[in-house]
């Protein structure tokens, strides 16, 4: 799917990255990330995505990593001066207050000293922390250093924003507060990547999402479109199934125990139901209720860690060469 101008932020090819031990964390990763949208990232522990990150933000030397991050090389310093990031397990030093932190950090990114000011105190604002503004960070939750952290990434007033993990230890007001915070930079036109184990989370917010399974994109796209197989309606009637129900091949009818049945249709437009419910009301049946039902992204997520050949759920972490490996092919 191209972006609504044609670009991508983030475009990815052949990134590989092997660990001591053979282990494969990233295995010829392709990934785009067009502009204006907000693109999760998932998988599960040891899959690879925070080694992704760190290659995308030059913390981790990849052994081969091809295409651009904002139109640069990955790799190209100068261009993380346009991004914003919030590492994983972040840490910042306990003597300072929170607007000193974000000041400290905006120094850091060479922001003028009128501009890190102002964008510390809009920002505090922004996240709920103005009554903590000036109280020191050893006296922070983990829940209020996300909400500083995820500020700090904020300060340099970036083109792209990389959070790994931003809701980590934030309670659900706070996570609503972040949500409402990213969708507002997207209405901005910045582009957010974010990686998270939050599956619900990333639902709410994600314009595309990719999955990586030991260290593969296994999957990459808008949600809707991944999950189209599994799209249906569910039409629930106060009686058993009429017999010419279970004679229409393109229905499945279920028996509920309290003698209601439920006609499930696969499909995806309104308008392929229609008949079935003008035939329902012509047998005056009552329909108690009709309902587009599709995966939910842990239903996604779940079918793409599963092996299709013995139904059983990947091992976690990166995949480890054997001595007798036979080489995979790429894809």
């Amino acid at each position: 799917m191209a972006s609504t101008n044609g670009t991508s932020v983030i475009d990815l090819h052949h990134v590989e990255k092997t660990y001591k031990g053979k282990i494969h964390a990233l295995r010829d990763v392709r990934m785009q990330v067009h502009a204006g949208e907000i693109f999760g990232l998932l998988g599960p522990n040891g899959a690879g995505k925070s080694t992704l990150v760190k290659i995308m933000m030059t913390v981790v030397r990849p052994d081969r990593a091809e295409g651009t991050l904002l139109g640069h090389p990955i790799g190209h310093k100068p261009t993380l001066r346009r991004v914003g990031y919030l590492p994983e397990h972040h840490r910042f030093p306990r003597y300072l207050t929170g607007r000193q932190t974000l000041e400290f950090y905006a120094a850091l990114a060479r922001v003028d000293k009128p501009s890190r000011r102002r964008r510390a105190a809009e920002l505090l604002n922004t996240i709920g922390m103005t009554g903590w503004a000036d109280k020191k960070i050893a006296t922070y939750s983990k829940g209020m250093m996300q909400r500083v952290g995820l500020a700090q990434a904020l300060m340099n007033d970036p083109e792209l924003v990389i959070l790994d993990e931003p809701t980590d230890g934030v309670d659900p007001v706070g996570r609503r507060d972040i949500r409402d915070v990213l969708l507002a930079l997207r209405d901005q036109g910045k582009t957010i990547f974010i990686n998270s184990h939050l599956l619900s989370e990333l639902e709410m917010v994600c314009d595309r999402v990719a999955i990586l399974v030991q260290g593969r994109v296994v999957r990459q796209g808008r949600i809707d479109d991944l999950t189209a197989d599994s799209r249906r309606y569910e039409i629930v009637i106060d009686s058993a199934a009429p017999p010419w129900a279970a004679r229409q091949s393109d229905l499945r009818v279920e028996a509920g125990a309290d003698g209601r049945s439920t006609l499930i249709c696969k499909g995806v437009e309104a308008s392929s139901i229609q008949p079935i419910l003008d035939r329902l009301r012509a047998d005056k049946l009552t329909i108690v209720s009709v309902q587009p039902v599709r995966e939910t992204l842990e239903d996604l997520f779940m079918r793409s860690v599963t092996d299709p050949k013995t139904g059983r759920t990947l091992a976690p972490g990166a995949a480890v060469e054997s001595a007798d490996a036979v080489q995979e092919p790429t894809t």
